[in-house]
């Protein structure tokens, strides 16, 4: 049974999680930490991670990166692995990362989604075959019309898997409005549709003479988050200090 603190537990990835532990026979939240109080939790619930007074294995941490330093030096001092969520991470934020990292298992991915993540290496395996025979590779990302950034970290994840292929010479491409010429053949584009309600969709396009072959994802609901948070808390706890991500995971399984 692994013990989980959800820091965030009253946003709504931490609800979903919440529910998936239920659910969950290896799994157990023991206490949360959140400022906000307005849910009724089978847990007891704290303003702060220095509270939590039941013993744990693990953090999940899905909160907001005001609360990142705070969580990151608990972590150390405590000697707690944590599986890092929350995103907009600012420079100086990664470098704690880096440092913590040193002192305890910390795991932390652009997407918490098994199926995101498994996508990245079949991303790699298509490139190596496609970009030599002449295919361009251009990425399409849909989000909700209330997601701040764009293109999604996810996009720019994906990108950078492709490149890793390609000795990571090629150029990203945002948008070609502005531009008059043709594609220049070492060129990556990224484009970022915002509408609805949509919870994310990643196409990876590799486009060709005569044919074009497309790797897609789509996220129907926030729980394949959620799922991901959960296995790799299973999986952290009793790993050495170091960065994980969610590919330590999958080939765990």
């Amino acid at each position: 049974m692994t013990r989980v603190v959800m820091h965030g537990c009253n946003g709504h990835m931490g609800r979903v999680i919440t529910d998936i532990c239920a659910a969950d026979a290896d799994v157990e939240i023991v206490a949360g930490v959140d400022k906000f109080k307005g849910i009724d939790n089978s847990y007891p619930v704290y303003d702060s991670i220095a509270e939590v007074k039941e013993d744990f294995d693990a953090i999940i941490d899905f909160s907001n990166v005001a609360a990142i330093d705070g969580l990151l030096d608990y972590c150390v001092a405590n000697n707690k692995p944590v599986i890092l969520c929350t995103t907009g991470l600012t420079d100086d934020m990664l470098k704690h990362v880096d440092e913590a990292c040193k002192s305890v298992p910390v795991l932390r991915s652009a997407n918490m989604s098994l199926g995101i993540n498994t996508l990245f290496d079949l991303c790699k395996k298509a490139t190596q075959v496609f970009a030599d025979a002449g295919f361009d590779i251009e990425i399409v990302e849909k989000h909700h019309n209330q997601k701040l950034d764009a293109p999604s970290g996810t996009a720019l994840a994906l990108a950078d898997a492709c490149n890793e292929a390609l000795n990571n010479e090629y150029e990203y491409c945002y948008g070609r409005a502005d531009r008059r010429e043709k594609r220049p053949v070492k060129e990556i584009g990224i484009s970022a549709v915002r509408g609805g309600n949509i919870v994310g969709e990643h196409e990876v396009i590799f486009a060709g003479l005569d044919e074009v072959i497309t790797i897609k994802h789509t996220a129907y609901s926030k729980s394949v988050f959620a799922k991901g948070a959960v296995e790799a808390a299973k999986y952290i706890v009793g790993q050495p200090a170091g960065l994980y991500d969610m590919k330590k995971v999958i080939s765990n399984k």
